[in-house]
């Protein structure tokens, strides 16, 4: 797995990158959330461990920063926790995004294990949006099916969630194949009923 990896303190940094390394991943560091930011809006990573306490772009920044993101795949945050106590601090983590935390100084079993946990919510997450993207759509009439089981017009079901407008128009395949014969049958019609 490509896993991004914020921490400003060089030597946790070291042995984060060293032991996710060790375990296989792809790992990309950085010392701070800014920087973090800038490379992951560039091109998304499917996991991210960052520190909490960071100068500028904090960890909780950083994660919603993250959320906001347009049209990004679902990614796993494990926010990184020396000094931070109290409910509130985690509710307020959770609130930002935050899927899981791990307490300093990092316990190579620990990480382990949150990645195991991250790699399986990643598979079902990626599941769920291939799943979401497919159409139920009728095989004669072209109708789909929404989210009430109501059956609608394909343009009528884009339009409410999209907001695209449609204009409807014939393709030349359809036109030499239905319009046209439709039309010549208009023809001779009218010539077999003229005087």
């Amino acid at each position: 797995m490509r896993i991004l990896v914020a921490e400003d303190d060089v030597i946790s940094r070291k042995l984060i990158v060293t032991t996710l390394s060790q375990f296989g991943h792809d790992v990309v560091s950085f010392d701070n959330g800014q920087r973090a930011w800038d490379a992951f809006n560039e091109s998304p990573f499917r996991v991210i461990v960052s520190d909490w306490l960071m100068p500028g772009v904090d960890g909780l920044d950083f994660c919603r920063q993250v959320r906001k993101r347009p049209q990004t795949e679902y990614t796993y945050f494990i926010l990184l926790t020396a000094n931070v106590q109290g409910k509130e601090s985690y509710l307020e983590a959770m609130q930002a995004g935050i899927d899981d935390f791990l307490a300093k100084p990092l316990d190579r079993d620990q990480i382990w294990m949150r990645l195991r946990v991250a790699e399986r919510i990643l598979k079902y997450t990626t599941q769920i949006s291939q799943l979401e993207a497919m159409l139920p759509i009728c095989s004669y009439c072209k109708k789909v099916r929404d989210d009430n089981n109501y059956w609608q017009q394909v343009e009528t079901y884009i339009t409410r969630r999209t907001g695209a407008n449609f204009s409807h128009s014939v393709c030349p395949n359809c036109y030499d194949t239905v319009i046209k014969p439709q039309l010549e049958e208009m023809e001779q019609e009218d010539q077999a009923g003229a005087p």
